[in-house]
């Protein structure tokens, strides 16, 4: 069944080490302004010629950057709070758990939908590894068949 969250209330996201991030729901809208984020557009044809950890980090940061409104935990060289500007965000998804943190806690739930759509579990191997069966055990075994008789 399809969950909906019909609030649009902005939620705290533990990143760990002592990092939280507000930020706003996982959306239709917040993944169109990201494809549409400047760094991305300018991407052009080049986009098809990234891996897929580029093009994760480049879209990671582009949703980051519309997503997150507040921020604990960040602070400047000196330690003094700093607020969120999207250099900031950038800088913050630049140190690989906190990136990996925000990849699985933010940006994948905006998946999850899709892997959820055949409203079948994955299965763990083979297409037939999670059925069930349908038919009821054999008894016994089965007699081997006779052999063709061979006279003419």
């Amino acid at each position: 069944m399809l969950q909906l969250n019909l609030t649009n209330t902005p939620k705290w996201l533990d990143l760990d080490h002592g990092v939280r991030v507000l930020v706003a729901p996982m959306s239709t809208a917040v993944m169109i302004a990201a494809r549409r984020d400047p760094r991305v557009a300018a991407l052009g044809d080049q986009i098809d010629a990234l891996n897929n950890d580029d093009l994760a980090l480049v879209m990671a940061k582009a949703v980051a950057r519309i997503a997150i409104t507040d921020w604990d935990g960040i602070g400047d060289a000196e330690g003094k709070p700093v607020s969120v500007t999207p250099e900031g965000v950038d800088a913050l998804l630049e140190v690989w758990p906190l990136f990996e943190a925000f990849q699985t806690k933010y940006v994948n739930s905006g998946f999850l939908l899709d892997a959820e759509k055949n409203v079948s579990p994955p299965l763990p191997t083979g297409s037939s590894a999670g059925a069930a069966p349908t038919a009821k055990p054999a008894r016994a075994r089965a007699r081997t068949a006779r052999k063709p008789s061979t006279h003419r």
